[in-house]
């Protein structure tokens, strides 16, 4: 069964009866500021796509690591790993996964036959147990909830001791700062640190994330992967993108000021306590799924959280906020 993150707004729109065009659309915690397409050579679209060492070098660069791999989104190395994982480690081993969270990593998992075990706190080192796998979003979608580099230092010495995995999703770390990242620590062969392009950099349609750890572990994802991964375009965008540090300068700025004025706006209307980052704003609400169809039938879709007890609004520009304040005054 397919999941539901946000976007699809043609399901949504054809659902409510409104035409696309009419909707604000801030169901993703994608930058609604995007990075400027450069002109693309002919040749980039001509030539079947093959793994761009300067892409490569901008990542690790970037990103501030030795060991990392280009993919086709995040999503493809989580539909991966359950099936690394059956080939070296035990076949029944446990899993700890957020109970709030992106839920596509426990479905790749459970999917799998992997036993699930949830936590709302880190695990504690009593209840680990030989080679089992901590997942953690860090900061998590949608709760915004961050680990410090401590704690997470300390539950990954006890998943080496026991040789186990951590596996951290940092799709939002970009925004982050000063940044909690553990990926240049990925030299640790007990360590996996999934990173995006898409979020930060307002590409979500390129299809193009990162992977860092253990060079075994990359020879091996890469044997498992297709042999064009990563479309020549994605990398070609993505490498300027990666470079381009005075636009990255401009860009965590511009989203700074945005999300606090998105954030106070919601403030003042539902007079809570709003968590997320620079990239989303989640609102608790006891009657989420009521305001989520007001906003739907006002032509707002926002992301109706998975426990039906929150609405995450994405980041909107100066013209969206005044579109959305509007409309939240006469719900």
């Amino acid at each position: 069964m397919a999941l539901i993150h946000g976007g699809q707004l043609d399901k949504i729109a054809e659902l409510y009866q409104i035409p696309q065009a009419q909707w604000l659309d801030l169901s993703t915690g994608i930058s609604p500021l995007v990075y400027p397409i450069p002109e693309i050579p002919v040749a980039v679209w001509q030539q079947l796509p093959q793994p761009s060492a300067d892409l490569l070098t901008a990542a690790s660069h970037y990103y501030d690591c030795d060991h990392i791999m280009a993919t086709s989104g995040s999503q493809s190395i989580i539909s991966k790993l359950p099936l690394l994982c059956r080939q070296y480690l035990a076949e029944k081993l446990k899993v700890w996964l957020p109970a709030v969270g992106y839920k596509e990593h426990e479905k790749a998992w459970r999917d799998n036959g992997y036993q699930i075990c949830h936590y709302h706190q880190l695990p504690q080192p009593a209840q680990l147990t030989a080679q089992c796998v901590v997942i953690v979003i860090n900061p998590n979608n949608p709760t915004g909830e961050l680990y410090s580099k401590q704690q997470l230092n300390h539950l990954l010495s006890h998943l080496k001791n026991l040789d186990g995995w951590l596996v951290i999703d940092e799709a939002f770390m970009d925004v982050i700062s000063p940044t909690q990242s553990l990926i240049g620590q990925t030299s640790n062969q007990h360590l996996f640190v999934f990173r995006s392009v898409g979020k930060f950099f307002g590409l979500a349609g390129i299809r193009l994330g990162f992977v860092s750890a253990s060079p075994i572990w990359l020879a091996r994802l890469m044997a498992m992967s297709s042999p064009w991964e990563v479309n020549g375009p994605a990398q070609f965008v993505a490498t300027q993108a990666l470079k381009d540090t005075p636009w990255q300068q401009v860009q965590l700025a511009a989203l700074q000021q945005l999300s606090k004025q998105l954030e106070q706006l919601l403030m003042q209307h539902f007079s809570v306590t709003i968590s997320g980052n620079l990239l989303f704003k989640t609102v608790p609400l006891t009657n989420a799924p009521e305001i989520f169809e007001q906003l739907c039938h006002a032509g707002v879709y926002v992301r109706l959280c998975d426990e039906n007890n929150a609405l995450r609004f994405g980041i909107t520009t100066d013209t969206e906020l005044n579109q959305l304040r509007n409309i939240l005054q006469e719900i």
